[in-house]
């Protein structure tokens, strides 16, 4: 675009720059939208120059930021010019000004389609740059067949071909919905024996999009892909101008070898053979110049061969070659080939018999622990994380321990929490895993968490010949002058547990160990209080006979402690003061701690949450479902060889995001067993200081469990406290095998926020995979693309978002369908975006109560209902049922105390926040009755809140049977109406509620 014949506009430019402060820029462009805007108003006044010069004014004023919203139809107009120069300046700043969704394109519909049909090469390339620049879906509905047409031309020169295949690639990619591409394998194999390497490069782009998709039906391409990478392989008619470096077109072949990742396998021999030659050229070929293009050229081709390699399962020497060329890359001073090295080396891990090899280069990795550049420390971190097994544990581990002494803070966390990982999964011995953990502790106690002590307290408590060693250890640490408070907290836990093991051991009596823990207590948070307590109560039972001098000294801090501000310190400190005057009975009421059930390590899931790793996005395992979604998959990487968690379906609840709204299920009374929720003892504590240990994941069924058919499943979510949080994700026909699926939601006003997990818990993938939401119609309910593949072993999210249009008591229904071998499998589920989500509970007092009380009168803002049929149950239990649906319950202020007064705001995207009011009358001859009155500004949310708290209140479930009773077959609820029951799914919905 020659500008130098435009003196105004470069007067305008200079200007701008010269400017001393931002005050000067915006007077200055201010001017001159204003003369903009004068010579737009009189159109026909303006010469086609001065028309041009203006919009490119235009252009620079919105890249510095500035509005110009008034001149969006005078750029658009230009479009139509019959003149290149100004139809050049329409279509630039067309596509830098206007969005795929702008009002103004539709105009320009028509002009555009008329360019790329016509006859001038030259209007074709600028209309095809723009389409494809914005790509939106109105562009992809009018002109990608014309697109399609122009790109299988042969009357089309290659330059125009080429800007076709872009443009049609971008169509595609941004809507494959509209794009019609049926029927398109024969055009695209004919497309990979073009002759002209950018017209070829550029199909190639679109079949690696196209494959993406499906390659099921490009198998034929798979062929030219290879006869594409022999030519260039062997350097066979290569323009000159397509060479890079020596290199023939890299960037073709590194799209080619992209686009043979998508295809599972190759099953012709000669093709095999013919690709293999071809990787194996690749492979010796290669190696570090000086150049540094050339470097970025010949590795980029060299990486990706690489990938295709392990995702075609090479032979061994294949592999071993791979490695060894890796170990060189790892060797040398250039930085970005040596994390190029280490980050491709990692991914080499997923192959089997390759990992020793690659411990042949452990020394190299563990010197690059030690680089300047961070980045490069965290891909050997990684890389030793994943090569560590039984044999080489020790050494690693060891030298992670040393280098955390001199790791920057931003890696010390990370770092810790692998090392324990490594302890705990490779150990020799347990002691030599708590040494492990111990010197962690003391070396970076800061960015050691919880659950890291957590699991060592589990290891010494399930193990008692390890228990008199980690308490010395832990005697040995509290030597020390300065020690961290997590290892306070780890070295009082066990001499408080254990310590009366080391009674006859110098130095460990319990008047010593109580005097070197309290020398510690000033030093401690207030966190650390209530486990010194508890250590100084098991110390004092421990003492036999008693010891009247520590015994008083013990008893003063408790008495010290009594007065404390912080509940838990003061409970604990009267508690063990009442508990330790109880004389020999003080040894059953604190007796050592039991064993802890054998679980799944917290700390691996951890470590999967937190780790942000490129080389576990791998396309050997993933290539096949990276697709346009928002839906993320997660692999679950655990041995081939371990226990295999069987084949069932599993309905479980994940806890909630969001912590002010849907309650914790600890203190619900809920707990997960056999992936299915039930009710727990409700006078066990909710969470006690070790009670998370290395708890499951949510998606996760336990090994060896019997497949549970539906009505199980649906009888455990009876016997929950809160229907409606039972209600989270319930089967409404019969469940199948080999998945899984969990939820998480979080809601705040009208609006909520779901996410769907889908775990395919087999060694083959699951496929044709769908889930379609079946929304009522109060609910807008938005599902992001579900892939149509769900590798073996592998969890995929999928995001919903709920917006509550009004209010009523339907139901959404997730219809989730997919392949299973030869089967076609179909399971219905309920979501729980239920009424009471959209309820936020409000206290009010008696001067807010009454007035508006009074104010809504008589049906159909205030209804009233005797409902009988009631669970009799305490007053203070319906209280805190009607707290858990988020009504809020206002104590004292109705004056008859067997009355119940509640409160809440409804919330919806039509109406306002409205303030609903619910009293409960009851009779305490008679607790199986009681009338209802429900309140609000809205007669079909005063209706629909009473029926649901209505439902509420008769559906109250029925204490839970023995586990050892032997019944044949756990109740199914009762329709309302049983003659509908059977063909009506609305019916067995409301059956299910």
């Amino acid at each position: 675009m020659a500008l130098s014949g435009m003196r105004g506009l470069s007067v305008f430019i200079s200007d701008v720059r010269n400017c001393q402060n931002k005050d000067q820029e915006r007077l200055r462009v201010d001017k001159e939208l204003g003369n903009i805007r004068t010579r737009f108003k009189n159109e026909k006044g303006l010469s086609p120059y001065e028309k041009k010069k203006y919009v490119w004014k235009m252009l620079y004023i919105f890249m510095l930021g500035y509005d110009v919203d008034f001149g969006h139809m005078e750029a658009v107009s230009l479009i139509s010019a019959p003149k290149y120069p100004e139809k050049q300046v329409g279509y630039i700043v067309t596509s830098c000004l206007l969005n795929e969704n702008h009002d103004f394109l539709r105009l320009a519909i028509n002009t555009v389609r008329n360019d790329i049909i016509g006859r001038n090469e030259t209007f074709q390339c600028l209309a095809l740059t723009m389409v494809g620049n914005i790509g939106g879906r109105d562009f992809a509905e009018s002109l990608a067949p014309d697109v399609q047409k122009l790109l299988i031309s042969s009357s089309c020169r290659p330059l125009v071909r080429k800007k076709a295949a872009l443009c049609l690639l971008r169509l595609f990619r941004k809507n494959p919905d509209v794009v019609n591409v049926d029927g398109w394998v024969d055009r695209m194999a004919q497309l990979l024996d073009e002759r002209d390497l950018g017209v070829l490069t550029s199909s190639m782009s679109l079949l690696v999009a196209l494959v993406s998709n499906n390659h099921e039906a490009y198998w034929s391409c798979l062929p030219k892909c290879v006869k594409t990478l022999e030519r260039l392989a062997r350097n066979q008619d290569i323009p000159q101008e397509y060479t890079y470096y020596g290199i023939p077109s890299p960037w073709l072949q590194v799209k080619t070898m992209r686009a043979l990742q998508y295809f599972p396998t190759i099953e012709d021999p000669n093709t095999r053979r013919s690709l293999f030659e071809v990787l194996q050229r690749i492979l010796m070929g290669t190696d570090v110049v000086k150049n540094v293009n050339k470097n970025n050229a010949s590795h980029a081709v060299l990486f990706e061969a690489l990938a295709l390699v392990m995702h075609l399962d090479a032979e061994k020497e294949m592999m071993s070659q791979c490695v060894a060329l890796l170990g060189k890359f790892i060797a040398v001073r250039e930085p970005n080939i040596r994390y190029l090295g280490l980050e491709n080396m990692t991914r080499m891990l997923l192959v089997t018999d390759v990992q020793d090899i690659i411990k042949r280069h452990q020394a190299q990795i563990i010197t690059s622990l030690k680089d300047p550049d961070i980045s490069i420390r965290r891909r050997a971190l990684d890389l030793l994380y994943g090569m560590c097994d039984i044999t080489n544990a020790k050494d690693i581990v060891e030298e992670l321990l040393q280098y955390l002494s001199t790791a920057e803070f931003a890696m010390r966390e990370e770092l810790s929490l692998k090392a324990a990982i490594l302890a705990e999964k490779f150990a020799p011995d347990l002691s030599w895993y708590v040494d492990v953990i111990l010197q962690l502790i003391d070396k970076a106690g800061d960015f050691v968490s919880d659950d890291i002590w957590f699991r060592v307290v589990q290891f010494v408590t399930n193990n008692e010949d390890l228990q008199p060693y980690a308490a010395a250890k832990a005697r040995e640490y509290l030597d020390k002058p300065a020690i961290h408070e997590t290892m306070v907290k780890v070295s009082a836990y066990l001499l408080g547990e254990f310590g009366h093991l080391l009674a006859r051991r110098p130095g460990c009596s319990p008047k010593e160990l109580f005097s070197i823990i309290h020398e510690k207590l000033p030093t401690v948070l207030s966190s650390t209080i209530p486990i010194l307590l508890s250590t100084y109560a098991k110390i004092l039972m421990h003492t036999q006979p008693p010891d009247p001098e520590l015994q008083n000294q013990i008893w003063g801090i408790f008495n010290k402690y009594e007065s404390c501000i912080d509940a838990e310190i003061q409970q604990r400190a009267v508690e063990y003061h009442a508990l330790s005057r109880k004389g020999a009975s003080l040894m059953d009421i604190l007796a050592e701690m039991p064993k802890f059930p054998e679980r799944q390590s917290a700390l691996i899931k951890k470590a999967e949450d937190t780790e942000v790793d490129t080389a576990e996005q791998s396309a050997i395992k993933l290539r096949a479902q990276q697709q346009m979604s928002s839906a993320l998959v997660v692999t679950d990487q655990r041995p081939a060889n371990g226990t295999p968690s069987g084949i069932q379906l599993s309905l479980v609840k994940v806890p909630s995001m969001s912590i002010n709204e849907d309650q914790n299920m600890a203190e619900q009374g809920l707990s997960h067993e056999n992936g299915i929720l039930s009710k727990v003892d409700p006078q066990t504590p909710s969470a006690d200081l070790l009670g998370d240990l290395l708890g499951p994941l949510a998606i996760e069924g336990p090994p060896g469990t019997d497949v549970q058919s539906q009505q199980n499943i649906v009888s455990g979510l009876e016997n929950v406290p809160n229907t409606v949080e039972a209600a989270a994700i319930v089967p409404v026909e019969e469940q199948t095998n080999s998945v899984q699926i969990g939820i998480k939601a979080e809601w705040r006003a009208h609006q909520g926020r779901v996410v769907l997990f889908l775990g395919n818990k087999n060694t083959s993938p699951l496929v044709s995979v769908h889930a379609i939401i079946l929304p009522p119609s109060h609910l807008k309910i938005e599902l992001s693309l579900v892939p149509d593949t769900i590798p073996p072993r592998a969890q995929v999210q999928c995001p919903l978002e709920v917006v509550n249009l009004r209010p009523s008591r339907d139901v959404a229904v997730l219809d989730f369908s997919y392949k299973f071998g030869n089967n076609m499998v179909n399971a219905k589920l309920r979501l729980p975006a239920v009424l009471n989500k959209f309820l936020h509970p409000i206290s009010v007092s008696g001067d807010e109560f009454f007035p508006q009380w009074r104010s809504l009168s008589g049906p159909p803002l205030k209804l009233q209902e005797v409902v009988r049929g009631v669970r009799p149950m305490p007053l203070l239990d319906m209280a805190n049922l009607f707290n858990s649906f988020r009504l809020m319950v206002s104590p004292g202020l109705d004056p008859n105390p067997n009355n119940l007064v509640a409160s809440t705001t409804y919330y919806s995207e039509s109406t306002r926040p409205m303030l609903c009011l619910i009293r409960i009358e009851t009779d305490p001859a008679d607790r199986t009755q009681l009338r209802m009155t429900v309140a609000s500004g809205d007669p079909t949310l005063t209706f629909e809140l009473k029926e649901f708290i209505k439902e509420q209140l008769v559906s109250i479930p029925t204490a839970l049977r023995s586990p050892m009773a032997a019944t044949p077959a756990p109740p199914i609820p009762q329709p309302t109406s049983p003659a509908a029951a059977l063909t009506d799914p609305g019916a067995m919905l409301a059956g299910l509620l």
